[in-house]
């Protein structure tokens, strides 16, 4: 028992944060193997999970799992933290992937282990070789505020050395894990599968694309016609990310595939996620394993780790953990996208009984470091180290964190859409409410399914998740624009009635020019290639007309809208010859008519005013003018004056406006007017990082949370809608949907500004 002592004295509880069964993923099946390990290989240290959830219901989980993390909920990450630094636990363990955590690349995970006091063990189960900015970020923290980094290739290890600068003393190799099984005969569970007598072929993990399965198809003709007892097993379900965001479209295709090759009588569709017993069970009946991957950049590979664990002769496309793991004879290595190769080496290994078992023999002898009886050994050799280190040289806190901490001064609330999901049917989202409950009578309009684009598309590009099924609400509103849009003249309708009926054949110029914007963002935000090829198309056709407005918040609006789809079409000359047009037309009202005192384009202050300077801020900063820069900060700085009394925000009121030299409405109060100063004042900071800015944005935003004039709450945490206005006697109860929209890109702008507030701060493997 000594011996085993040594690996974990003074420890008593783990942690180990990540996915978990029954959650069908390869990193649930990891974690909960690694806590079951770990269990196994010391009795006396408390190991637990932290599961990480895709869905507000998550899953039904073991009594192994102790807390849950709705992965896209910022505060989620706070109270884990607090819940593990309560519960004195001694080490924690998180498995990283940057699709399992919220935020943009994953950054919601650094809110927790900023907070966390205990050592913690990163298992790296991606390492980028190219990464983008923000996930070279995020890895450069998650580095910082990792004690210890587990690789599971020496690749991995090279590349955090050379591209992430990471001392190597900071990192360790450790196998993937493995069950134990024994080397047996390929026969032996053939029977209980039907394929006694049978060559078999199996390639087995979660369906998608990427897995190339298409080409061991192709090559099966030539085996079968040299080999008729040749039988090719598919194991796995499709992964349940790629079944909601494309259905079973993969399978599908493999299945015609097999139909049009007359190769069906060789081919086994297994559909489904099996458990342990039952995947050792398969793996122990084949004669090959091939893993025919399309592309190199993948680090590791749990199921190509479980096929040489149970001694399987394989065959393998060069992604690099393939190439790792089967050098030195324990494998063949294929080119991609070549089925003439894979039929080569099948022939080769069913040819020659003698090679064949010897690469078996390889395989099996070369894993034995990798069972989960080694791996939990070593993990436990790690924690006990990266204790002692800590204990020796304790950890001072990050200032990034802390950083983050004086920008933003309080939690923001989670984002919630069941008010938005109430609110949309399959023709759009009305306009109005009585109270909670949609109002048919007045029906839909193209500025509020243009905003709810919006919310939807942003909110599929910043939370990373498919359960809130903003997917098809983006479909939803994209189908409503397409039929506003007059294909006769060029402009949008914008009223419609419950029975799809259009009042108007014109909207206003700021309708137009609110369809812009939104559809602008859009094509900044969508990934779907149908989506996105809608979005261009129709702010290019709707663009056209723009030229000509002259209501200032169309301009403002457009201006906007321009500058989000130049982000990602930057080469696009018409629209950037548009946009100067605009942008000089919106700043020389501005010039020609703003004086000292009241430095604006108008003789009177109304709707969505924050807008204004908000274009000329990105004019300015795009165009290289700044004078457009210093008109929109002093024009913003001049509405957030007259707009901020005893330290919150005064929005001028709807109720007769504000006249230059007459009377200011104070009431009713928009949530439209909180919506425009917020994203204006991110801007501002974003150009100047002048952190007053943040603090007028933050003021703003409260003005939602109740720091008005009334000290009441216009949001309804209940339903995550909106209430309509702050009203002299009283909120307006009504939650339509321009006022929970506003809520909700208010919001989004903050949460958005927050993760990129972390990915800018420098870590300690910055190559800036």
């Amino acid at each position: 028992m000594t011996s085993v002592i040594k690996y974990y004295e003074g420890i008593n509880s783990v942690a180990v944060i990540g996915n978990y069964l029954p959650r069908q993923c390869g990193i649930a099946t990891f974690t909960t193997d690694l806590v079951e390990g770990l269990s196994e290989e010391a009795p006396d240290i408390y190991c637990w999970a932290v599961a990480m959830n895709d869905k507000t219901e998550g899953y039904r989980y073991p009594q192994k799992v102790r807390f849950e993390i709705n992965q896209n909920k910022l505060t989620d990450y706070s109270v884990a933290a607090q819940f593990l630094n309560i519960g004195q636990t001694d080490i924690v363990c998180v498995q990283h992937e940057y699709g399992l955590f919220g935020g943009p690349a994953g950054s919601h995970l650094l809110k927790l282990l900023g907070d966390l006091r205990m050592p913690v063990v990163t298992t790296l189960h991606t390492v980028l070789k190219n990464p983008a900015p923000e996930y070279r970020s995020v890895m450069g923290k998650i580095v910082d505020l990792s004690d210890k980094l587990v690789v599971m290739s020496h690749k991995a290890f090279d590349f955090l050395k050379d591209i992430y600068a990471v001392p190597g003393d900071k990192i360790v190799f450790i196998h993937h894990g493995i069950p134990d099984t024994p080397f047996i005969d390929p026969s032996f569970y053939k029977d209980k599968f039907g394929v006694e007598g049978k060559k078999v072929l199996l390639t087995f993990g979660l369906l998608s694309p990427n897995k190339g399965i298409e080409n061991v198809l192709q090559a099966l003709p030539a085996v079968i016609k040299k080999y008729p007892d040749v039988a090719y097993i598919i194991l796995g379900a499709t992964h349940p990310n790629i079944l909601k965001l494309h259905g079973d479209a993969y399978r599908i295709m493999l299945q015609q595939l097999v139909r049009r090759l007359e190769i069906g009588e060789h081919v086994i569709f297994q559909n489904r996620f099996v458990e342990l017993k039952e995947l050792c069970e398969f793996l122990g009946i084949a004669d090959i394993y091939v893993t025919p991957y399309l592309e190199e950049a993948q680090i590791t590979s749990g199921t190509l780790a479980y096929a040489m664990g149970t001694g399987k002769a394989v065959i393998s496309t060069p992604y690099w953990y393939a190439t790792e793991m089967l050098d030195e004879g324990r494998g063949r290595i294929v080119p991609f996208n070549s089925p003439d190769a894979i039929a080569e080496q099948i022939f080769e290994l069913l040819d020659n009984d003698v090679e064949r078992h010897a690469m078996r023999k390889k395989a099996y002898t070369f894993s034995r470091e990798a069972v989960w009886k080694e791996v939990s050994r070593k993990y436990l050799q790690v924690f006990s180290e990266v204790r002692q280190n800590r204990i020796q040289n304790p950890r001072p806190r990050h200032y990034y964190v802390e950083n983050i901490k004086a920008i933003t001064k309080f939690e923001l609330p989670e984002i919630k859409l069941d008010h938005l999901k109430a609110f949309t049917d399959d023709t759009g989202i009305l306009q109005h409410a009585n109270y909670t409950i949609p109002d048919r009578t007045h029906g839909y309009c193209t500025d509020d399914n243009a905003r709810a684009l919006l919310v939807a598309a942003m909110g599929q590009k910043y939370l990373h998740t498919n359960s809130l099924g903003l997917d098809i609400l983006s479909g939803h509103y994209l189908g409503f624009l397409l039929y506003a849009y007059n294909e006769k003249n060029g402009r949008f309708r914008n009223f419609m009635t419950y029975s799809r009926q259009w009042t108007d054949e014109i909207g206003s110029e700021d309708s137009h020019g609110r369809a812009l914007w939104c559809l602008g963002k859009a094509v900044t935000f969508l990934d779907d290639p149908g989506y996105l090829a809608m979005s261009t198309t129709l702010f290019n056709k709707a663009l056209k007309l723009s030229e000509n407005f002259h209501s200032p918040r169309a301009v403002a609006f457009s201006l906007v809208g321009m500058h989000a789809y130049l982000e990602k079409f930057s080469g696009d000359s018409d629209v950037r010859r548009i946009r100067e047009v605009l942008a000089n037309r919106l700043f020389n009202q501005f010039k020609s008519n703003g004086t000292d005192d009241w430095p604006w384009l108008e003789n009177a202050l109304n709707y969505a005013n924050g807008k204004l300077p908000h274009a000329l801020l990105l004019s300015g900063q795009w165009m290289q003018r700044s004078d457009m820069i210093d008109m929109g900060l002093q024009s913003l700085k001049w509405l957030l004056s007259i707009q901020t009394e005893e330290g919150h925000f005064v929005p001028i009121g709807n109720n007769g406006w504000y006249e230059k030299e007459g009377l200011r409405a104070r009431f009713d109060q928009q949530p439209i007017e909180s919506n425009a100063m917020i994203e204006a004042c991110v801007e501002a900071f974003n150009i100047t990082r002048g952190k007053t800015w943040i603090d007028s944005a933050v003021m703003c935003f409260n003005w939602f949370l109740g720091n008005n004039d009334l000290n009441m709450p216009l949001y309804d945490p209940k339903t995550g809608g909106c209430r309509d206005g702050l009203m002299a006697d009283g909120i307006n109860q009504n939650e339509g949907a321009e006022s929970s929209l506003a809520w909700l890109l208010s919001l989004m702008t903050l949460q958005k500004l927050y993760a990129d507030e972390i990915l800018k701060q420098p870590s300690s493997q910055s190559t800036d």
